[in-house]
């Protein structure tokens, strides 16, 4: 049943454990996936389901992912090289099967295997669980980047909660979002592994206080505190085709008396475990609602949760290798994914100060050389802020280092601008009002060394806007890192047929090097070429119309045009506009002008937070104008809407490659980056999109003329917005626009249900905040010159395919982690030697 480790001598004297490497080939996967089968499932052929052929699978290819796993832990603990640490509360990590086979370079090796056993890798692969570990594009960011970061052979660990639920599982009910819990783990994790070993105390509540330490020196220290334990789970993150197995460690809560027996001999029954309950509701669900008291406290708690046991367990493994404290910042680089770990700066200055007895300033200059923060949003209401009460309550020595950080933060803009209060009330971490409020992008940016956007917009609106104070203040610290993905995941993994040609054509090292597409530029005038390119992409959708059929019973025709918009539900993002547009089309259709038509699917996917009342408003708005337009005959053949339910990374793997067209519509000025935008255009699709985000620097790469840019620049926005925006005057002069807005407040799409979508026309009429209004007419014309193009000149559409992924290079993640281990973070390559050199 495969070969066996070799192992001399098990006795606790043994000093070198002795191992082979496993078979890769499809025999040796064969029977390493039977020997899991019987010895870790206790099953046979008669029965084992199909989940546990998925376990059984599994296990064997962690098995060749441990090897690895091992080899490179001890490459890093004997070489002791700088380590980055990427702290994030996401990370959206999909389906890991064929993502660990693929990076293991052995499809078609466990292909093979699973055939000659009577099943298939592609039924085993859907038989996993997307990981409910995140939920927008911050999250899937820093999954790719995690898959960078091995290839690169960088020596890194990623750092976030092992949540029992994930966000929710998203269904529709009569048009409407309804949230389930999202049961990921039901079926266990195989790609995990408990590591009981470690595990810190996490302490919340009490009170600091004061006491003399051994020299007489007044220290500060917490009494009377409520704590949790976190227990580490570890998941192998591979490198592509390398022998580097970095990790990713999340934590889960756990009580540290799991039983009052007190409690429950005197009938106390749900007493004796409260504490076990009130514990582990930290892990339990990613991003409580935090429209209420508990959910901010709850949130606030899964923050300072993972972030003290992350720096925790840093320090531990830094103290493995070194003597002092004096060199951590020279061994440790920390990344802050978004500010929902900026309290990692308060915590790691507790640590040094309270715990290893640091001097304040030596401890301060540690600390802002370690830590460098990303900023992912330009919307100043997104900008976390927590209550200096609620944070005095359940963090109070954190809140009084937060004062002092801050007072001696202020000092220093005292003497840098003399005489301006205004700025020292702009820039203060302390945010004055009637409820005082502690500004968490603020500390990141104060207690860090750099400072970084997502996009070269991004990052320039940041300087001139939403921080410009801080930028005067050290303009060194801040820099651009445009996002990126994973070619690995998002064509090699998500669309072997295309990767499969396009490495048939140039070679397989684009794999790694995304600029290498470079190559396929000569081929976009080849007509033949084109052709074979149009047939995947046919492929790619008959696949996708399959797995929807499959899922949630869609009925696509892969004949149509696929016009895609999926992404986190959001008023900014413009899933409004899409609507609205699709009205329009329709109302082309009751109309009789379809001659020329060009026969579509839209399709829009995305969850919406779920206390976000317009957005889920969106949603019920999207299914129910996909009703009425999918049960009329007069659509039949021409139109078609869906929402895409439950939208998740393994959606998006058929989703993305089935796209003819990429909606990438949001307010210019709003959008951070988007890393969607690339994935569509790497598969080959067209952009339709403002120019926001990563879509100027993708016009830069791709050409203008080979995108479809619409609308109001950030300039115009910002003018609009400054001259006051009447969004009734587009209305009243539109009359497209005044159209569709009527049949919505006519109830045409309501007809049973009464004014149920009041509050978006109100909105759309006196508000619009995110300018759908403005932009809907440039938004129509656009669409009509992407349907003109489609229709009448299919060769140069296959000509512009064909070159948005031959010109996506810059934007693969390999790129952007390079970027931030040369400029941010010092950290060097180290290569792991083979497991059986």
């Amino acid at each position: 049943m495969g070969k066996k480790r070799a192992v001399k001598n098990l006795s606790p004297k043994t000093e070198n454990w002795e191992f082979t490497s496993k078979d890769m080939d499809a025999e040796g996967i064969k029977n390493s996936f039977l020997n899991k089968i019987k010895y870790n499932l206790a099953k046979d052929s008669e029965t084992a389901t199909l989940v546990d052929s998925f376990n059984g699978l599994s296990f064997a290819i962690r098995d060749r992912l441990v090897e690895r796993w091992i080899q490179t832990q001890k490459t890093y603990a004997s070489e002791n090289p700088k380590r980055c640490y990427y702290l994030s509360l996401e990370f959206l990590m999909g389906r890991l099967l064929g993502n660990n086979i693929s990076n293991l370079g052995i499809t078609y090796e466990s292909k093979d295997a699973m055939e000659k056993l009577g099943l298939s890798l592609e039924e085993l692969e859907d038989e996993e669980i997307d990981a409910g570990l995140g939920n927008g594009g911050l999250g899937r960011l820093a999954a790719c980047f995690l898959d960078s970061m091995a290839t690169l052979e960088l020596p890194a660990i990623g750092y976030g909660i092992r949540y029992e639920y994930g966000i929710f599982m998203q269904k529709i009910i009569n048009g409407y979002q309804q949230e389930i819990p999202e049961q990921w783990l039901i079926n266990g994790n195989p790609w995990e592994i408990e590591r009981p070993e470690y595990q810190y105390r996490i302490r919340f509540y009490g009170h600091a206080g004061t006491y003399k330490d051994y020299d007489g020196t007044e220290r500060r220290t917490l009494y009377d505190t409520k704590d949790i334990m976190a227990l580490a789970y570890d998941v192998p993150i591979p490198g592509y085709k390398n022998n580097t197995v970095n990790t990713l460690r999340l934590w889960s809560s756990k009580a540290i008396d799991e039983f009052d027996l007190a409690d429950f001999n005197q009938g106390d029954y749900i007493g004796s475990c409260e504490d076990k309950i009130n514990s582990e509701n930290i892990s339990k669900v990613l991003y409580p609602n935090d429209n209420n008291h508990s959910g901010k406290e709850l949130r606030l708690k899964q923050q300072f949760f993972f972030t003290s046991a992350s720096l925790q367990d840093i320090i531990r493994r830094h103290f493995k290798a070194n003597d002092s404290l004096d060199n951590f910042a020279e061994k440790n680089a920390i990344q802050l994914n978004d500010t929902h770990p900026a309290i990692a700066v308060v915590e790691l200055m507790r640590l040094f100060v309270d715990e290893y007895k640091l001097k304040w300033d030596h401890a301060w200059g540690i600390v802002q050389k370690t830590f460098a923060y990303t900023n992912h949003t330009l919307l100043p209401e997104a900008l976390e802020k927590w209550s200096v009460a609620l944070m005095h309550n359940l963090l109070p020595r954190h809140m009084e280092i937060i004062y002092e950080i801050n007072s001696r933060f202020l000092r220093q803009v005292s003497f840098r601008f003399i005489g301006d209060d205004d700025r020292l009330r702009r820039m203060s971490i302390i945010e004055e009002g009637p409820e005082k409020m502690v500004r968490m992008a603020y500390l990141a940016i104060v207690g860090s060394h750099s400072v970084n956007g997502v996009a070269a917009l991004h990052t320039k609106l940041l300087k001139e806007g939403l921080v410009r104070d801080f930028y005067e203040m050290w303009p060194e610290k801040f820099n651009n890192k445009t996002n990126g993905i994973t070619p690995r995941r998002w064509l090699h993994q998500a669309n072997r047929p295309l990767s499969d040609f396009i490495s048939e054509k140039i070679g397989t090292e684009w794999r790694k090097d995304l600029s290498q597409l470079k190559k396929l530029e000569p081929f976009a005038d080849d007509p033949a070429f084109q052709k074979q390119w149009m047939e995947y992409k046919f492929g790619a959708k008959k696949r996708l119309a399959a797995k929807l059929k499959k899922w949630d019973n869609i009925d696509l025709d892969p004949s149509m045009f696929f016009d895609v918009e999926i992404k986190r539900i959001h008023e900014y993002k413009r899933q409004l506009l899409k609507v609205l547009h699709t009205i329009h089309l329709y109302l082309k259709i009751k109309d009789g002008h379809t001659e020329g038509f060009v026969p579509q699917t839209i399709m829009i996917g995305g969850k919406a937070a779920p206390g976000y009342y317009m957005a889920k408003q969106i949603i019920k708005l999207i299914n129910n104008v996909s009703r009425i337009i999918n049960e009329d005959p007069d659509t039949d053949g021409l139109l078609r809407l869906y929402f895409v339910p439950n939208y998740r990374v393994s959606a998006a793997q058929y989703l993305i490659p089935a796209a003819d067209l990429s909606q990438q519509i949001s307010t210019a000025g709003k959008e951070a980056s988007g890393t969607g935008n690339m994935k569509f255009a790497l598969n080959g699709a067209l952009t339709i999109g403002t120019m926001d985000g990563a879509n100027v620097e993708m016009a830069e790469e791709i050409g203008e003329e080979h995108m479809f840019i619409f609308g109001l620049r950030n300039e115009d926005v910002q003018k609009v917005y400054e001259e006051g925006h009447n969004p009734f005057h587009y209305y009243e002069t539109s009359p497209r626009l005044k159209r569709v807005i009527d049949l919505i407040s006519h109830n045409y799409f309501s007809q049973d249900e009464g004014d149920i979508f009041r509050d978006i026309v109100n909105n759309l009429l006196y508000e619009d905040n995110f300018l759908v209004t403005a932009d809907f007419d440039a938004y129509i014309d656009t669409q009509e010159k992407v349907h003109e193009l489609y229709r009448d000149n299919p060769d140069e559409w296959a000509r512009k395919s064909i070159l948005n992924a031959a010109r996506i290079g810059k934007f693969s993640s390999d790129r952007t982690i390079s970027q931030y281990a040369e400029e941010i973070w010092d950290v060097t390559p180290l290569p792991v030697k083979d497991v059986e050199a």
